[in-house]
């Protein structure tokens, strides 16, 4: 029987076969403390050691511990110099207690065990023959459920104990980890740190750091602010995490609680497997955040890495999550730390297109992925829950909650929370018992719809203007329900909506009326008696609801609301609405905002808006708008651009491809655009950008490959070109900068739709191959590139990435990716299909005209036979 996993909506299901309820393991005792003496062996990429636990017991009579230890060699298990006999399978170790717990009488249990070539949990980075500048570097990763690969312990976030770890490297490395360096000591031709973390934290978050890094030193009150990273790129270092001191500071004071730990080290590591780990104190990186001068021009994406991670400090680390479930509590506040920052830093617009994006990311998944609750314990792996609901949703949620209370009842609450939790494990009931606390509101019905449950509404709000009884009117739909369905499932939000009207004569600033309606009927009418009418309609004013809108107003309104709305995502619906219409008065509009907005990402809206109106005019604004001295909207034009197929905006791409820019994102940006414009011409204008590319690929190496790799998407888009394709399978051998590589890999699938039989079975055998390789994002890539595949050959590469792969979220692609396939083979069969039909249906009645047209002449024949007759 084969399954297919749908929800009530006809969305894929998050709950894959073989998803269960999870729940936290009985708890024999409270661990107090952890102690982990290890000797590393670089070279042979082994360790070996004792982890010791001590453990205080709950109960009278347990007379077996089991431990989480996963692929660890267990050499002995003591409890005060008595051996004790065990089991060990392989993942959990089975401990037969000599001498039955006592409830209150805490027993040390102390684990020797080594490890040889760990696949998980401990990384040993080195380098090899194609990559032999790499560094020497070893690092842990505990999140979810990883710690069990490097140390046995109970391996669960509900577990808080605090922790120390003395470890031998050799010189001249250095080894970071948890809380604070209590002892060095020299050992030959190694040296020993001492690391100790006297707050309490659960496994997940102890780590380990080791490497020939330099060390950059900053404080905030007294308390070092360290960056580890390879040596050479100290200034890079400071470029990117140079404002942590003062992030400590805003952070400090927004959550009401000092930072709480003794040091902050952030260390950038190689190969990392994440974007960021926010380990106790010590925080780990990819190296890939690192920016150069010209990086930090236009991103700003790595300094809220740092604030994401460093927000975890306090929300994952000091306020502890019980369960997975939950993992949102902290998750979503390090999402929406990263608007807090972006506002304080640059101010409440950047703020607010900053969290509409993050809007966007979850809107994104929830369309072309799955819908799913924010809090489920239904899941096969708790990182399958580290997602978009989780991350971007959590934050949507939190400022819903702000948007509620209010800021003054809003920071009330969040203070309340963390030092009523500090050093405790939380459930999402917590938090509703600190809104609660702090402000008397109850905010259940919040998080009923939001949170406990998956969606969102989708509004589409339509106005008139009744000028003889000066009633303004709104229509609201909620198209996301079903008419005349008003029961528990319906899909219906019942929310309170502000909605306002706006005059363009009002001084900046101005108070307009604000009028609260209740919205929770599928579809409703609301009637506003006004002075005189309005020139434009604020429906959600600040727009702080969670929702998908489409503005279904005159084109006056629309055209008076990008101009005059203080709210930049009013504007930037104003202008969707705007170029939905179409039309040269929506393109003047249009144009005219892409020049003088005030705000950066409202210019760069437009330019995606202006690109979807099919007129000479909207090529012609866009044209000028590559003269933004914004990078980033820049970047927006060029994009916009790339999905014109115009001589004009081909020239124009070329240009900037040719000369580059100031940003590497804008030049990696006009050779992707470029490739894309230069399919739809002549054989010609395809020799000549190859030629292009062969040039940029040759010289123009640079900062994390961004535009080598723009080039590498620029010749995914030549489909059809075997030339292409020839370059694009050279850098995805071993040797090439990583960066490179893996955009190569993932070009692979985008040129494949195009390429013959010949070249397609060439592109599958090379996936095939680098399905084979182990490392995390190579994988990543691979599965990308095959999932953008339409041939069934695709589907049983993925099917044995999936197998064999230890990572749950390379699991789950490949198989989401198998779904994709499917589905595209099922399409390329139906049009295969059709067109079958089509021909079979041309040859019919070909052969119907050659009858008719017989019979037609023996009919004329007959007539002359007759007439001579």
């Amino acid at each position: 029987m084969v399954n297919v996993y749908f929800d009530e909506n006809g969305r894929k299901s998050f709950e894959l076969p073989g998803a269960k309820p999870h729940y936290n393991p009985d708890r024999p005792g409270q661990v107090e403390h952890i102690a982990l003496d290890l000797a590393l062996d670089i070279p042979s990429r082994s360790y070996c050691g004792t982890c010791t636990i001590r453990l205080n017991p709950i109960r009278d009579g347990v007379e077996r511990l089991t431990l989480d230890a996963v692929h660890l060699h267990i050499d002995g298990v003591r409890i005060a110099e008595q051996e004790q006999p065990f089991d060990y399978d392989g993942e959990q170790l089975q401990i037969r207690l000599q001498q039955p717990t006592t409830a209150g009488t805490p027993i040390q249990l102390v684990i020797a065990y080594h490890v040889e070539q760990p696949q998980r949990g401990l990384y040993f980075i080195a380098p090899t023959p194609d990559y032999p500048h790499k560094p020497v570097q070893v690092w842990t990763q505990g999140e979810d459920e990883d710690s069990r690969y490097w140390f046995p312990c109970f391996d669960y976030p509900g577990q808080l104990a605090t922790s120390e770890i003395r470890v031998r490297v050799p010189r001249p490395y250095l080894a970071i980890s948890n809380g604070e360096l209590i002892a060095t000591e020299d050992d030959g031709d190694a040296k020993i740190y001492h690391w100790l973390q006297r707050q309490v934290h659960p496994t997940y978050l102890m780590t380990l750091a080791v490497g020939d890094f330099a060390e950059l030193r900053d404080e905030w009150q007294g308390k070092p602010v360290t960056y580890y990273v390879e040596k050479g790129r100290e200034a890079d270092a400071r470029r990117t995490m140079g404002k942590t001191p003062q992030m400590i500071e805003f952070f400090s004071e927004i959550y009401g609680y000092p930072y709480p730990y003794p040091k902050y080290a952030q260390v950038c590591v190689e190969d990392f497997i994440f974007g960021g780990m926010e380990n106790t104190s010590t925080t780990l990186l990819t190296n890939r955040c690192l920016l150069d001068e010209r990086a930090a021009l236009d991103n700003r994406s790595a300094e809220s890495l740092v604030a994401h991670e460093l927000a975890h400090q306090w929300f994952g680390d000091l306020v502890v999550i019980k369960h997975w479930s939950h993992a949102w509590i902290k998750e979503g506040m390090a999402s929406y730390a990263e608007v807090l920052w972006v506002n304080h830093a640059y101010g409440a617009q950047d703020a607010t297109y900053y969290r509409l994006n993050e809007a966007r990311n979850y809107l994104t998944e929830d369309s072309s992925r799955y819908r799913r609750p924010i809090v489920t314990h239904i899941y096969r792996e708790a990182i399958e829950l580290y997602d978009r609901h989780l991350y971007e949703k959590g934050a949507c949620v939190y400022h819903m909650i702000r948007a509620e209370l209010g800021d003054e009842l809003f920071f009330k609450t969040i203070r309340t929370f963390v030092q009523d939790n500090a050093h405790r494990t939380v459930e999402t009931v917590d938090l509703l018992r600190a809104i609660e606390k702090a402000t008397g509101r109850n905010l259940q019905f919040l998080f009923d719809q939001y949170v406990f449950r998956g969606g969102h509404p989708d509004y589409k709000v339509a106005y008139s203007w009744d000028g003889d009884s000066k009633l303004a009117k709104l229509t609201v739909t909620q198209t996301q329900a079903t008419p005349g369905d008003t029961s528990s499932s319906s899909g219906l939000f019942d929310l309170k909506i502000p909605i306002g009207f706006g005059y363009s004569g009002e001084p900046s600033g101005a108070e307009q009326p604000i009028f609260t309606v209740r919205v929770h009927e599928y579809e409703q009418s609301f009637y506003f008696p006004l002075p005189e009418k309005p020139q434009y309609v604020r429906f959600d004013v600040g727009n702080h609801y969670l929702k998908t809108v489409t503005l279904e107003y005159p084109l006056a309104e629309l055209k008076a609301q990008l101009q005059y709305d203080p709210d930049p995502i009013a504007r930037i619906y104003a202008a969707a609405a705007l170029a939905k219409k179409g039309g040269l008065e929506a393109v003047k509009a249009l144009e005219t905002a892409l020049q003088t907005d005030p705000f950066w990402g409202v210019r760069a809206e437009v330019a995606e808006q202006l690109a979807t109106v099919k007129l000479d005019q909207a090529v012609a604004a866009l044209l000028r708008g590559l003269n933004d001295p914004e990078a980033r909207v820049r970047r927006a034009v060029v994009n916009a651009l790339g999905g014109i197929k115009t001589e004009s905006s081909y020239n124009a791409l070329r240009a900037i491809a040719a000369s580059g820019d100031a940003s590497y994102y804008v030049e990696a940006a006009a050779l992707e655009g470029l490739g894309a414009v230069a399919a739809n011409f002549t054989a010609q204008t395809e020799t000549e950008v190859l030629e292009l590319f062969r040039s940029v690929l040759a010289e123009r190496a640079g900062w994390n490959e961004t535009v080598r790799g723009g080039a590498i998407s620029g010749l995914s888009k030549l489909k059809t070109s075997e030339a292409a394709l020839n370059l694009i399978l050279n850098y995805t051998v071993a040797g090439t900068p990583q960066a490179l590589r893996l955009a190569a890999i993932r070009a692979l699938g985008a040129i494949s739709t195009g390429q013959s039989n010949g070249n397609l079975e060439r592109i599958l055998n090379r996936l095939s191959e680098l399905a084979r390789e182990s490392f995390f994002l190579t994988q990543v890539s691979t599965v990308a590139a095959l999932g953008q595949m339409e041939t069934v050959k695709a589907i049983g590469i993925l099917q044995a990435l999936a197998d064999q792969t230890p990572d749950g979220r390379v699991r789950r692609m490949a198989e989401e990716a198998v779904q994709r396939v499917q589905k595209a083979v099922k399409q390329d069969q139906a049009v295969q299909k059709l067109q079958e039909e089509l021909e079979q249906l041309k040859k019919d009645n070909q052969e119907l005209r050659s009858r008719l047209e017989n019979l037609e002449a023996k009919a004329e024949a007959k007539e002359v036979h007759s007439a001579k007759s």
